[in-house]
């Protein structure tokens, strides 16, 4: 750490999270200012980066090569604390983000800066797509930053999923980033996401309906919304015990999916159409949601000849 970590802390970083101050300090080590594509790439390769301590932010294969969502919901909240500038191609400090930046700047943010600074533009996106060819596998330009570098090209071909045969399996979001559930989907093969919850509302960052939808959208992944398969939240209070959650399903299996003979053939359709399905809600645990439920009935009640996973 430099001189200026005895310094007193400006008010606005008393709000913030260690990684929301990665990004002033990363973008303080760059001078201040970055374009959005440059921002992202370098952000990326610090988190990927040896001299790094754990990394802060999780990312995806997107259009343009390694993303990530966290990174840009927290950049809105450092425009609200008006700690960036509201620019809609850059990443820029306001003077209060330079002062919150050098509170605690880290000295290995310089060198790793000076290492990638002839690095810019499509020559930083090809550097991230030569050593992490599975985050170039969705991007819409691989071809062109890469063109002339056969073997590049070949590995991100070789990071692509091949199309599979049709399959059943569930997943919960609980413990998870949106990175990190989107890329479990991603490596899997699954290419819709049935959400089965009957709320899609979520105080976590990404699970909302909007959020999620868009983001599943962005790697390629159909996302669809079944809210006549959930719960009502009234009746999930005061689950306590595994015997609990077991009588809580019971009583969804005999009272409620023999009525949704309709919505659980649409899940059936998809599957048989090829897809590759994932049933979506909230618990890690599948005994402990009626996911499970939901995939036993597809299996039950239309002889499926798959055997559902839990991811």
């Amino acid at each position: 750490m430099n001189a200026n970590t005895m310094q007193p802390t400006p008010r606005a970083a008393l709000r913030l999270l260690n990684r929301q101050r990665l990004l002033l300090q990363l973008l303080r080590a760059l001078g201040g200012h970055s374009t959005k594509l440059d921002f992202q790439k370098l952000l990326f390769l610090w988190c990927n980066d040896e001299q790094a301590d754990a990394p802060q932010y999780e990312f995806v294969p997107y259009r343009f090569g390694a993303f990530s969502f966290t990174s840009y919901a927290d950049r809105r909240k450092l425009i609200d604390c008006g700690l960036l500038v509201d620019d809609e191609h850059s990443w820029s400090l306001r003077v209060e983000g330079r002062e919150v930046a050098d509170v605690a700047l880290d000295d290995r943010l310089s060198s790793f800066v000076q290492r990638y600074q002839s690095l810019r533009g499509d020559r930083l996106v090809a550097e991230t797509y030569r050593r992490f060819p599975y985050y170039a596998t969705r991007s819409e330009i691989a071809e062109r930053v890469l063109v002339g570098d056969q073997p590049a090209l070949e590995r991100v071909a070789e990071a692509r999923k091949p199309k599979q045969t049709s399959s059943l399996s569930t997943i919960g979001y609980e413990g998870k980033t949106l990175e990190r559930f989107l890329n479990t989907l991603l490596t899997r093969g699954v290419t819709l996401l049935c959400d089965v919850r009957r709320n899609a509302l979520s105080r976590k960052y990404g699970f909302s309906k909007g959020t999620l939808s868009r983001g599943c959208d962005g790697v390629g992944i159909r996302y669809e919304h079944l809210p006549q398969l959930g719960i009502a939240s009234e009746q999930r209070h005061a689950l306590n015990t595994q015997a609990d959650y077991d009588a809580l399903f019971a009583e969804y299996r005999r009272t409620w999916l023999p009525t949704q003979s309709d919505t659980l053939q649409t899940v059936s359709d998809w599957i048989n159409g090829g897809e590759r399905v994932a049933l979506m809600c909230y618990e890690h645990l599948p005994q402990q949601c009626h996911r499970h439920c939901v995939a036993d009935a597809l299996v039950a009640r239309f002889k499926a000849d798959f055997s559902p996973t839990h991811l």
